[in-house]
C-alpha cells in the first residue's frame, strides 16, 4: 500500500516539515496551581502559559525554550525543559533542511541523502525527543496532565515520510 506517489513525496515532506514547526508538541491544563488554573501551549519554538481568572495583561505569557529552561533553576521539570530544547533544535534543522530543499530541490534530489528520508527522520527524531520531555514533565511532578498532540503528529508524519516508495 503506497501512501504518498513519488512524484508528491518531495513537496509533502516540506509542507509537513512546516507544519510540525506550527503544532504545539505539548500541551498541559494544571487545574489549583497557586490558587487558579493554567492552560500550558507548547509549541518547539516558543510556549504560550494562559493563566484563569487574572486579568488578561497578567494572563498570558509567552516564552521560548531557553528562557522557560532559565524560569526552572531550581525546579525538578527542568531536564524536561532542557529536553524541549533538544527538540526544538531538532526540529529547527529540519526546518532550516526543509526551506534549503524548497529553495534547490535539484540539487538536494540529486544529493547523497534522500531528502524525504532525511526530513522523515529528523521529525520521527524531534517526535521521540519530545516525547521524552512529556515523560519527564509527567514523572517529575508536573501538575496536570500533559498531552503530546504534536508529538503524535511528528511521528505520524514520520512514518509516513520513511515509507514513501521513491522508485
Amino acid at each position: 500500500m503506497v501512501w504518498v506517489r513519488s512524484e508528491y513525496a518531495g513537496p509533502l515532506s516540506v509542507v509537513l516539515t512546516w507544519l510540525s514547526a506550527l503544532l504545539p508538541w505539548n500541551v498541559t491544563y494544571s487545574p489549583d496551581v497557586s490558587g487558579g488554573s493554567v492552560l500550558f501551549v507548547r509549541f518547539p519554538f516558543f510556549q504560550i502559559r494562559y493563566a484563569f481568572g487574572v486579568p488578561f495583561a497578567d494572563a498570558v505569557a509567552v516564552s521560548d525554550p531557553l528562557s522557560a529552561v532559565a524560569f526552572q533553576v531550581g525546579n525538578s521539570i527542568r531536564l524536561a525543559y532542557e529536553v524541549w530544547v533538544v527538540g526544538a533544535t531538532v526540529l529547527a534543522v529540519a526546518v532550516a533542511a526543509s526551506v534549503a530543499y524548497y529553495a534547490r530541490e535539484e540539487a538536494f534530489e540529486s544529493g547523497p541523502v534522500d531528502p524525504v528520508r532525511l526530513l522523515g527522520a529528523l521529525l520521527g527524531l524531534g517526535g521521540v525527543v519530545l516525547a521524552v520531555a512529556t515523560y519527564l514533565l509527567v514523572t517529575r511532578g508536573f501538575p496536570g496532565v500533559p498531552l503530546p498532540v504534536g508529538v503524535v503528529f511528528y511521528l505520524a508524519f514520520a512514518g509516513v515520510l520513511l515509507t514513501v516508495d521513491r522508485t
